[in-house]
């Protein structure tokens, strides 16, 4: 499916209500933009399952989410992404089954950085855990969640990109690499699943924003100089909900 020439999901109309009723998944949701996407999702009226590996940060957004919206808004999924098993994703797929009996969103934020190096020095263990925790984590966990997703009457699938995942840069090595392949992940799936379910799936690059992992990339960076992440949530939310119905393969800027 081809994206309509005027949808922008920077600037499309969000309600205050926009997402009332809707189940979404968030990995990565403990800090940054995965924990800014969880909370504003949670204030649009979504109840949102916290997936991360890290309990203390995961309780710290349920606590927050519990006190602005109630404790209906919000569960905590504890899953370590890098080293889970096929039973453990057996498991998460029939708790969410048993308590909400579908999905309705599913956002793939969730990475780590790995190191910055030539490709001819880049360790070969950390290159392995990249594209376990980016990528392959990305694949199963859709792929085991997809029954949830097309019982919903309006689902979506949204990976988080990166520049250096659509041009290529020197020394980026596995993080470059996959977001490269979620990018060719979100073009296969969404062909898959155009015209036989109502899932559409796309990509949105934030752009820099004032994150750990990007200070960790730019050390000498003026950090206060980027948006903070609280301040791109409305590009997620459009392409979380239904902004954004029948926009699907498509890949977005956050900025």
């Amino acid at each position: 499916m081809s994206a309509p020439a005027s949808f922008d999901p920077r600037v499309t109309p969000i309600s205050p209500d926009e997402l009332q009723g809707r189940v979404i998944l968030i990995t990565g949701a403990g800090a940054g933009i995965g924990r800014a996407v969880a909370e504003s999702c949670a204030q649009h009226g979504a109840t949102v399952l916290l997936l991360g590996r890290n309990g203390r940060q995961l309780n710290e957004v349920h606590a927050q989410i519990t006190r602005q919206h109630g404790a209906e808004r919000a569960a905590i999924v504890e899953f370590d992404l890098e080293n889970a098993l096929a039973n453990d994703y057996d498991a998460l797929f029939a708790a969410i089954e048993g308590r909400y009996q579908r999905l309705d969103g599913l956002l793939h934020n969730a990475g780590l950085l790995g190191q910055l190096a030539p490709i001819e020095h880049y360790d070969v263990p950390t290159w392995c855990r990249v594209l376990q925790v980016n990528l392959t984590a990305a694949f199963v966990l859709t792929q085991i969640l997809l029954p949830l997703l097309k019982r919903s009457d309006d689902a979506s699938i949204l990976f988080t990109s990166s520049g250096v995942g659509r041009v290529g840069r020197a020394y980026w090595g596995a993080y470059a690499v996959s977001k490269f392949a979620l990018e060719g992940l979100n073009e296969v799936l969404s062909e898959e699943l155009s015209g036989i379910t109502r899932i559409r799936v796309n990509s949105l690059n934030p752009g820099a924003t004032r994150t750990r992992m990007r200070r960790q990339a730019y050390p000498a960076e003026d950090a206060a100089s980027l948006p903070a992440p609280q301040s791109i949530t409305r590009a997620y939310l459009a392409l979380l909900g239904p902004a954004s119905r029948g926009v699907s393969g498509q890949r977005f800027n956050g900025q």
